[in-house]
């Protein structure tokens, strides 16, 4: 982890940020994909019902994510997942 000293506080710099593309799934089966520099502060959030999308579902919980370590890889990957061939992919991988 690369650390830039501005006075005597360490400060993390950004390109050394991890970002989240999960997959929450509710009771009923339907899913939820997002992405995060923040996993436990948005999981926070969607337990809230901070998300219009998934105050609405009930029993959420994450069924799988992967880690990046750009903002561009990740916001490419959770956009896949968004498309019918990244369904697919989950549907395969973590079942219907």
């Amino acid at each position: 982890m690369s650390v830039v000293r501005a006075g005597s506080a360490p400060i993390q710099l950004l390109t050394d940020m991890k970002y989240y593309v999960y997959v929450l799934r509710d009771k009923d089966g339907k899913r939820y994909k997002g992405m995060t520099n923040n996993l436990e502060r948005r999981l926070a959030e969607h337990e809230r019902g901070k998300t219009i999308t998934t105050s609405k579902m009930l029993g959420i919980s994450v069924e799988y994510f992967e880690i990046f370590d750009s903002f561009e890889e990740a916001r490419k990957r959770e956009l896949y997942f968004k498309t019918a061939a990244g369904r697919k992919f989950l549907n395969k991988t973590l079942g219907s």
